[in-house]
Parts: C-alpha cells; structure tokens; sequence
C-alpha cells in the first residue's frame, strides 16, 4: 500500500502509545516455553481516538496473560523513537515502527487519563493457540525482530494484531474478511477525520486515487474499531466442533461519558465546501467591480486576498509535486489535485502584495496566473469522464475551481464585459470629458 506524505503521516500517528522507546525488559516466561497454554488469556484491547491528530484514529494492543505467574504485559506496534532521523525518515516515505512491551495497568490508565475508552476483549483461543500467540509476541520484542516499516493503511499495529489473530484462528479471520467493505479508504479517512473539517480536507487533497480502489473487509481493518467488531463477528470451532464466538468475555475498563464514537459514515461536506469555493471567488469578483469605481480599499483587499488563496492553495500544491519527484510517499504520485493547484498558485502570493501598491505589471500577471489555472482546472474536470481518471476529488473541484474562475473573472472584468453586448462602458473619465466638448 502507499506510503503517506509528511503531513499526512504526522496526522496518522494517532496508532502511537508512546514516542519513547521501551526499556528493555526479561523475556516472559511464555517466551521462554514455561508458561503453560491452560493458565494463559490472551487479550485484544481497544483505545477509542483521543483529541489531539495523532490520537484521531485510535489504537490497538494485545496483551498476554499468565494467571498462574499473576503476570501481565501488553504488546504495542506504535512504537517510534523521534529523533534527526526520524525526520529524515518521515520526510522520505520510509517509517521505521517497533514493537515493545509495558504494563497493563499502566497503559489502560494512561488512556483513562486522556478519557479514552479502554475496551478489553478475551480471545476464545485453545491453549496451543494462546501458547503460539504469545511466543510470537515475545519474539516480536526482540531487538532483532521489533523493527519494521510502518504503511497506514496497510501495515500498521492494527494490521499486525489483525494477521497475529488469523493466524492463531488458521486462516479463518481473513476468509471472513473477504466481503467488500462498506466504504473506501478515503471515505473511512474522511470519516476519522471530520473531527477539523480544515485538516480532513488537507488530507483529501493530498492523496490520490490509490486509497479509492474497492476494498474488502481485511482491509477495512487497519483501524482499531474495525477490528474489534470482526474479532467479535468471527465464529471458531468449539471444543466440541460447534462455532462458538472467537469473544469469550469483554469489558470495559474504562468507557467515557462524554467521547462520541466516530460517526458511521462520512460527512457530507461538499454542499458547505462548494458554498465556500462560490463565495471566495464571487468576493474576488466584487471586490474588482468595487475597484472600478475607485476604491483604493477594494484593491487592497483583492491583493490580500490573492496573497491568502496563494499560500493555502499554492503550498500544498507545491508539496505534491515535490512529493511526486522525490519521495516514496506514493499516496501523493500522479495526484489529480495538481490540475487544480500546484507551483503555479503561488505566484498569486508576490503578485497580489504588489498589487496592494497599485502595479499594474502585478495586475497583468495575475490575469494569466490565474487565466491558467483555470484552464488547467477545466482540463482536469473534463479529463474525469475518462476511465483512468477515477480519483475521488469532487469536493477539491467543488472548492478551488470556482475560487480559480472568480480570481480570473477579477482581472478579466474588462474582457469580459466588452465581449457581452451592451455592458460595455466608457470608463467614467472620459465620459466627463466627453460631456464637457460637448458642452463646449
């Protein structure tokens, strides 16, 4: 699966328990081969998205326990160390996760304390099973085996819990999780996100059409939600041969009062967002024919809003190409978005502070800025009758391309109104003039 950009990794840190490594610690005696598979449970715990971004699409754990021993430890794939390479890392597409070890009420308190709801469930394992599950968890803590590279959607610590249960299970978890799932990645983002429709809207943009492929429910399961409702769906054979629930117990240990859960589907923004685009780019149309009539505000306040539209729109535009050329983050390749925005929309930042201070090479170089923009913009919105084209950026169109058409009717007014009959108009100087010669 692609990797995401630099700002989309950093809001998908929310699989994180902890930005320090772990301390080394004893192997466990199911590590060892001691314990025995009758005295241990193992656990699949549930953290429900905290507040902050990196918190926004939950987490996932499992924990391992030997009632015999009275001993308990929990097992997190969100582990990352931050440091110079980190960012280095980060800013080339290559996320380096571990996996470590820490206590179980230590951790579910942690959460309590963020008043983020802990939810337990205990795994109807056989004890051959449990024994396996648990070994390999050891294992995995081992310097020798914690290290991998972290994709979201595709290899994260829910994805790892996810293929640690299946196997357990023989297979049987993803045989059921061959139905096609209910949404797509991108609906289910949006969905997680839609808690800063700014953010959740930044994050559209900079992915392509690589996360609106048709999926199944495997892997829907990279979020911690989703695979706590198929753990609990899943039936294995019993003792006795008869499914029975793969859940033989759950609690909460800890469920918050006030935390929604995150909503069902995803929210329909594109309405607001179109109302947006319509209402930015008719304030730039207004703000020219205000100017026309020689207001020195409505020009400083048309060049303020180029040099705003500029940075918002022409930044990540820029970040997607570089993105494209010269990182791993595939997510952001071949990204339809550029037609819409893209190096070019900077230049709307000099321009329009120059044209705060009236210069008319400013104002020329706008008209063709712009004027580009949209035809690019056109040409992408054509181009989506064509199979290939099947990225789902509808609400990106919805906002930006009207924005683009008012920048451009702005300083196009001129034209525009000398090619719609009877509109065009004697600028008010000369008619003064005209009515003084012949007065005279």
């Amino acid at each position: 699966m692609p990797r995401l950009s630099s700002l989309i990794v950093a809001s998908l840190l929310g699989l994180l328990l902890s930005a320090s490594p772990a301390r080394a610690a004893s192997v466990p005696p199911w590590g060892t081969g001691e314990s025995r598979g009758e005295d241990l449970s193992i656990w699949l715990v549930t953290f429900s998205p905290g507040d902050d971004v990196f918190s926004w699409w939950g987490h996932g754990s499992l924990v391992v326990e030997d009632r015999a021993r009275h001993m308990q430890r929990l097992y997190n794939y969100g582990m990352y160390s931050f440091d110079d390479q980190t960012v280095v890392h980060f800013a080339k597409g290559r996320l380096e996760f571990w996996v470590g070890e820490s206590s179980v009420n230590g951790t579910f308190r942690f959460y309590k304390s963020l008043g983020r709801d802990v939810r337990v469930q205990e795994l109807n394992l056989t004890p051959e099973q449990r024994v396996t599950v648990a070994k390999k968890l050891a294992d995995n803590v081992l310097p020798e085996n914690r290290d991998y590279l972290y994709e979201h959607y595709s290899d994260n610590c829910v994805t790892r819990l996810r293929d640690m249960i299946d196997v357990a299970v023989g297979g049987r978890l993803s045989e059921a999780e061959k139905a096609p799932a209910r949404m797509t990645l991108r609906e289910h983002t949006r969905r997680y996100t839609s808690v800063s429709p700014p953010v959740s809207f930044l994050l559209d943009f900079m992915m392509n059409d690589s996360i609106d492929k048709p999926i199944t429910r495997r892997e829907e399961a990279f979020l911690p939600d989703e695979l706590e409702q198929q753990v609990a769906e899943l039936k294995v054979p019993g003792p006795d041969g008869q499914p029975v629930s793969l859940v033989e117990k759950q609690w909460d240990f800890y469920a918050s009062p006030t935390r929604p859960r995150p909503p069902a589907q995803p929210p329909a923004f594109g309405p607001y967002i179109l109302a947006l685009g319509v209402l930015l780019g008719g304030a730039a149309l207004g703000l020219a024919a205000w100017e026309k009539k020689g207001s020195r505000a409505a020009r400083i306040l048309l060049g303020l809003e180029n040099v705003v539209v500029g940075l918002v729109l022409g930044i990540p535009g820029l970040a997607l190409v570089i993105m494209w050329v010269g990182t791993n983050h595939v997510v952001t390749h071949h990204n339809e978005n550029l037609f819409l925005a893209n190096p070019l929309t900077l230049l709307a930042v000099p321009y329009g502070l120059r044209l705060t201070w009236n210069s008319a090479k400013a104002r020329a170089r706008l008209k063709w800025v712009w004027g580009l923009l949209v035809a690019t913009g056109a040409l992408g919105l054509v181009l989506k009758v064509l199979p290939w084209s099947d990225q789902d950026n509808w609400r990106a169109i919805a906002l930006i391309l009207p924005i683009s058409l008012g920048m451009a009717g702005a300083f196009w007014l001129d034209r525009l109104r000398a090619l719609v009959p009877g509109t065009a108009r004697t600028p008010p100087r000369q008619d003064a003039q005209a009515s003084s010669l012949k007065a005279s």
